[in-house]
């Protein structure tokens, strides 16, 4: 409701989300928190959905913004730059094109279809692609999990 600002919608967002975990849930490492994956699933539908309806003023889908707590000092900035740090150098790891199909998905938000198509390829190497870069970051950010996941706890829990 926070950021769709309709109780209809957001209650198809986190249906969708749990619908999601069921269908992902061979492939999701259970034991980690489940809170913090669905409160990161919703907020990207919430996310796309805002962006896809275009409702609210654009300056609203900018993460930053919708990561500002009132009342939340952040992290040690020196740990947010060495965290920003890693994921670019992470990111920087990747094959090329396998690069290219991360950064379209969660830095330009196009959807595997939409990459499919700007890139000439299929939808399944697409897949394949993210399914390859996600498992990369989770292993070179893994130390960072317990602090990310503390981001999203004190984030979602106020």
């Amino acid at each position: 409701m926070k950021y769709v600002k309709d109780s209809e919608t957001a209650k198809e967002i986190v249906q969708d989300a749990f619908l999601g975990l069921w269908e992902k849930r061979d492939t999701i490492d259970m034991e980690r928190p489940v809170k913090s994956y669905l409160a990161m699933v919703i907020h990207n539908k919430c996310t796309n959905y805002l962006r896809d309806n275009r409702k609210f003023d654009q300056y609203i889908l900018n993460i930053e913004e919708l990561l500002e707590v009132p009342g939340y000092e952040g992290p040690d900035k020196l740990i947010e730059n060495e965290l920003e740090a890693k994921i670019d150098a992470a990111i920087q790891e990747l094959p090329a094109k396998c690069r290219e199909i991360f950064v379209l998905n969660r830095y330009e938000n196009l959807k595997y279809q939409e990459i499919a198509h700007k890139l000439d390829i299929s939808v399944k190497t697409v897949e394949t692609q993210m399914s390859k870069a996600l498992q990369h970051m989770r292993i070179r950010l893994a130390e960072y999990i317990s602090f990310i996941a503390a981001l999203f706890f004190t984030y979602f829990d106020t």
